[in-house]
């Protein structure tokens, strides 16, 4: 896990319109990024909605929200239209950005060792320094912690 007070590392990635968006795009907002194991799936779906259901008050708050996952451009949209996700999810299907936020590792899953996401969440400042960062992070709780470190 990246630490705090570090700048976060900037990338540049498709949402799930396309569309490139680089972390510098949002320099002057503050930026709740998570990073989840896949769409479509109990854990993520549930933190999805929370963060779904709790946008407005992100945005009153001058937050965005972005999601990162190593799913395709295509899974990212059925997510989004599933569930009428309103913030912005991203693909990184070569890891490159998962890797550069320490969240790509081994887990236990089912007893076995395998590679993946632990569920991490970084709050990032108008300036792009990592203020706040928790990892093995419970999918239902995540977007209320995080709407309470945005004060």
């Amino acid at each position: 896990m990246l630490s705090v007070g570090t700048p976060a590392p900037d990338f540049t990635l498709p949402d799930q319109n396309g569309t490139l968006h680089t972390l510098s795009d949002y320099r002057g907002k503050k930026v709740v990024l998570y990073f989840y194991p896949k769409d479509n799936t109990a854990g993520c779906t549930k933190q999805a909605c929370g963060f779904r259901d709790m946008y407005p008050q992100f945005r009153e708050k001058g937050a965005v929200v972005l999601g990162v996952s190593k799913d395709s451009v295509a899974s990212h949209k059925r997510f989004e239209e599933k569930f009428g996700l309103p913030f912005t999810l991203l693909s990184d299907e070569n890891k490159a950005v998962l890797q550069a936020y320490d969240v790509w590792k081994e887990k236990m899953n089912y007893g076995k060792v395998t590679l993946g996401v632990v569920r991490t969440t970084y709050l990032i400042d108008e300036g792009g320094i990592i203020v706040r960062a928790m990892d093995k992070v419970k999918a239902a709780d995540n977007p209320a912690q995080m709407l309470g470190e945005l004060g």
